[in-house]
């Protein structure tokens, strides 16, 4: 009965509305913020935070993004990966012009531009659906890698075609550079992660999610009921795009601090964060970040395993952990094709009854 929510009564509307309506939720919730901001900080160091918890927060956020298009409105997007390069390459064009503008409104700024670039290329949604949309999203992948590739200005015409991110503080504490703590970088990604998390949150409780989900169940009767679906779906886009724009920040300026657009923003990207929302769950938003920790440290533990603990070679772990990988993921979408936040949902029915049988 560790999830009974009997005895706990709802004496106002705010109270009733609210994200967490369930004590034990909030309890839950508010542990994993105090060990995430109080406890992970003291004891990250750089192997942590480069192999495990950066990943993992650029990755939820950017699959969060694709969730609140796809899982929440229905519109299936392969153009993750060149979003992420907007966002990427935004944030690099702003530090380079503009280097004595706070980072924060850097970070964005980024996301505004690529909210920008993705309401364009969702306009087709409005005549097109499913396996067409999809197809219209890949050409924006594509055409954006080249973009980036091809036009010398967004690189400040290095003759690599490489963009790297100088160091910058953010109140005096150096977040970006191979001289940032690994404690900041945390933190200063977290705390997006966190407040984008929780404004989501609000965004598919209110009028705006109930759109979005109407469109994705039927959209003719969403129309028919008055909903404005070209406004609704370009906006999906543009919001979707905004936080993966936010995420492709991260990931290039405090995570990789160099990157070239073909190779860390290909088409891989896109149906790596594709993989995440479908294995978390979609129309989740426990399931975007559940999918990408489980995309971020299951390679982690496969390769330990491989190479330290049956002592295999380098490359031969790697086609292992590779091929291991698509098993998983295929055995789980049959075990639960809901993803791990179905999974979470039934383990949470069945406390409500613990310890009486179900």
């Amino acid at each position: 009965m560790l999830y009974r929510e009997t005895g706990q009564f709802k004496a106002t509307y705010e109270s009733d509305q609210a994200i967490f309506p369930i004590a034990q939720d909030r309890w839950v919730v508010l542990g994993a913020l105090v060990a995430a901001f109080g406890v992970v900080p003291w004891v990250i160091n750089d192997y942590w935070s480069n192999a495990v918890m950066l990943p993992f927060l650029a990755y939820g956020l950017a699959a969060l993004g694709l969730n609140l298009l796809t899982g929440y409105c229905g519109q299936v997007s392969l153009g993750t990966g060149g979003f992420l390069a907007v966002g990427a390459y935004a944030t690099f064009k702003l530090v380079s012009l503009f280097p004595e503008m706070n980072f924060i409104l850097v970070v964005l700024l980024s996301g505004c531009i690529t909210a920008a670039v993705g309401a364009v290329f969702g306009l087709p949604s409005f005549r097109i659906k499913g396996f067409y949309l999809a197809v219209a999203t890949l050409a924006a992948q594509f055409f954006l890698g080249w973009l980036f590739n091809k036009v010398g200005w967004f690189y400040n015409d290095n003759p690599t075609g490489q963009i790297t991110m100088r160091p910058v503080e953010v109140f005096g504490v150096l977040v970006t550079g191979p001289h940032a703590t690994p404690a900041a970088q945390y933190l200063f990604c977290l705390t997006f992660v966190v407040i984008f998390a929780f404004l989501a949150k609000n965004i598919v409780r209110g009028r705006t999610g109930r759109e979005w989900m109407a469109i994705r169940d039927m959209d003719i009767a969403a129309e028919l009921i008055g909903i404005r679906s070209l406004r609704a779906k370009v906006l999906a886009f543009a919001v979707s795009s905004f936080y993966i724009g936010v995420a492709g920040s991260l990931y290039f300026a405090v995570w990789l601090g160099a990157a070239e657009p073909l190779e860390a923003f290909g088409i891989d990207q896109s149906f790596l964060v594709l993989f995440m929302i479908i294995i978390g769950g979609l129309g989740s938003i426990l399931g975007s970040f559940l999918g990408a920790a489980f995309i971020t440290l299951m390679p982690i533990f496969l390769k330990n395993a491989l190479v330290g603990g049956m002592g295999l070679e380098s490359v031969t772990a790697k086609h292992i952990e590779t091929s291991l990988l698509g098993v998983l993921i295929v055995f789980f979408l049959i075990v639960e094709p809901h993803g791990f936040a179905r999974m979470w949902q039934i383990m949470k029915e069945k406390l409500r009854m613990w310890p009486f049988p179900y």
